[in-house]
């Protein structure tokens, strides 16, 4: 895949990843083989099972992890540990790629949720009024102010979530590395987010998103990438393509049969969680869609 800026000038890759293989532990591979390229202002979602390997994906890309063979490239380096453990470019490289890990308190660590949005732009030396400003700004979009003086240990689930977050986005990131943001938000933070990642893309920003929450795909992507179950990349398409190719969906286990009793007959349908429709298989084999609720 290539990509043309408007001025038709071909683009080059932000972040490349050529035959990567990476295991966790000896025999059981975690990515085999992949091949990518992500170009400046993407927005990508990458869809999988549990365990097919998009987390370990988002960590090789935010150089958390590196590769055992084949090569990784972003920002026109290629990237090992020796790379981002020196200045100028290793601090370079972890102010301009924000990654959300999928367990939020491996990110915070803190004593107070106004500290942690803090740490980064400290990191970063910035002025101390521009550091206020960020973290305010910060806690007002994910909608976080009653927390501001609490210890992240003390909140639930989705609170550390949003603090993770925010965390993240005070640094201004020019690529976002987002494992599974969506996940325990309510509805109003999730559609916060959703609407932070369209704004990234506006404002020229790369953003990679693994997720199962299948019906925010169209609103955070332009292109979808979806792991099998051998951790091999088995498609990549347009989110209309990937999402109405119901048989890709269910081989990549995206999708599930259910049967259930329905008045007198029993019928099966394929289920994708967290969205909620379906197609049945009625007693007379004809399908038919619905909705649940």
């Amino acid at each position: 895949m290539t990509m043309t800026a408007h001025s038709g000038q071909t683009l080059a890759p932000l972040l490349e990843l050529a035959d990567i293989h990476y295991a966790y532990r000896e025999g059981i591979p975690a990515l085999s083989g992949i091949s990518l390229s992500v170009y400046p202002g993407e927005r990508i979602a990458v869809l999988g099972a549990n365990g097919c390997g998009k987390s370990t994906l988002l960590k090789l890309m935010g150089g958390l992890i590196f590769p055992q063979s084949g090569s990784y490239r972003a920002f026109g380096r290629r990237i090992d540990d020796r790379l981002l453990s020196r200045d100028p470019f290793g601090m370079f490289f972890r102010k301009e790629v924000g990654v959300l890990f999928q367990n939020s308190d491996a990110q915070l660590f803190n004593p107070t949720v106004e500290d942690e949005i803090a740490f980064g732009p400290l990191q970063m030396n910035d002025p101390p009024e521009e550091i206020r400003s960020k973290v305010r700004k910060a806690i007002e979009l994910f909608g976080i102010g009653a927390l501001k003086d609490r210890a992240p240990y003390e909140l639930s689930g989705g609170e550390k979530r949003k603090v993770a977050i925010a965390s993240m986005m005070v640094m201004d990131p020019q690529v976002l590395l987002l494992d599974e943001p969506t996940a325990g938000l309510d509805p109003r933070s999730s559609r916060a987010l959703v609407d932070a990642i369209i704004e990234a893309e506006e404002s020229g920003k790369t953003v990679v998103t693994a997720t199962h929450d299948l019906h925010v795909v169209s609103e955070i992507s332009r292109r979808v990438l979806v792991f099998g179950e051998d951790r091999r990349i088995l498609a990549s398409g347009t989110p209309e393509e990937i999402l109405t190719n119901r048989s890709l969906l269910l081989s990549a286990n995206l999708v599930h049969l259910h049967r259930h009793a329905h008045e007198d007959y029993w019928h099966a349908h394929e289920h994708e969680h967290p969205e909620v429709f379906h197609i049945h298989e009625h007693h007379d084999g004809s399908p038919q869609e619905g909705k649940e609720r």
